[in-house]
């Protein structure tokens, strides 16, 4: 096709095997669209294509994402507001004979595939990645999440367990709660946790909380999927990484007892825990 689209906010150019995506950069462009910049959307990652009225004035043009084939959109788990849903398109309803050419052509371009993808097929956003949630900076270097816990925000709980790194290959997952519902949070789900995590986010050292001003979608979100999709190319992982995983960089443990001897000197941890937790961290080296 070759043909571009252009909508509020967005431009749609179509080809033979993909739809690519260009966000504006604007005022009025919602953040996330920004942080996204462009995206390029196989054809085999489409599950269909409508056509709907707007509002005021206005048709949207959406193409629907099977399942798995975007971690963005599998992470978001249709949470987004469809102001920030990056598959709409929204054009001024005299256009609507033009979009209505365009959906035409494009679902009699789409592969005949039902269900979920069996892969990704949607690039997720690039590592490294870092962003500033209430309680603590969550760092993303492609291979492991890092979150160091702030001393005006994190729980007691999270300052007992220090600072708290995850290789990806130690992760099965990931659970975003966007910020904009009710208070957000990004936990990583552990492959092979012994014990549940609790079921607050705040008392959870895999967690991290945020809210308005804290963790905001454009940048929470994009994190959240990074991770994803690293968690998914890792695949299994072996039960000798597994182990290796477990062994801490020794800086990491040195910080980790500096963080508990304060708890321990601000009468947060009693001596019996200062001693058992400190051993415990010593026997990870």
């Amino acid at each position: 096709m070759g043909d571009v689209l252009a909508g509020f906010h967005a431009a749609w150019e179509f080809e033979s095997d993909s739809v690519l995506i260009r966000f504006e950069r604007g005022i009025r462009t919602p953040k996330l669209f920004q942080a996204l910049g462009e995206r390029r959307i196989p054809l085999e990652a489409i599950a269909g294509v409508t056509l709907t009225p707007g509002r005021r004035g206005t048709v949207v043009l959406r193409a629907e994402p099977r399942p798995g084939a975007d971690p963005l959109m599998d992470a978001a788990a249709g949470q987004l507001k469809e102001m920030c849903d990056p598959y709409r398109l929204v054009l001024p309803a005299e256009r609507e004979t033009l979009a209505e050419y365009y959906a035409d052509e494009l679902r009699a371009r789409l592969p005949r595939t039902d269900g979920p993808a069996e892969r990704q097929l949607v690039a997720a956003p690039e590592a490294p990645r870092q962003f500033k949630a209430y309680d603590a900076k969550a760092s993303f270097d492609g291979t492991a999440v890092t979150f160091r816990w702030f001393w005006t925000g994190a729980s007691s709980a999270k300052w007992k367990a220090g600072d708290q790194t995850f290789p990806v290959t130690s992760l099965s997952g990931v659970e975003w709660r966007s910020p904009e519902v009710f208070e957000g949070h990004l936990r990583l789900l552990r492959r092979n946790s012994a014990t549940p995590p609790p079921a607050q986010a705040d008392a959870d050292p895999a967690a991290v909380v945020f809210g308005l001003g804290y963790g905001p979608v454009h940048e929470s979100l994009p994190f959240a999927a990074a991770v994803l999709a690293a968690v998914r190319a890792a695949g299994p992982a072996p039960a000798v990484e597994q182990a290796a995983a477990r062994r801490r960089d020794p800086a990491d443990i040195a910080d980790r007892i500096r963080h508990l001897g304060e708890l321990h000197q601000a009468g947060l941890v009693t001596d019996e825990e200062f001693t058992t937790k400190k051993a415990e961290l010593l026997a990870e080296l």
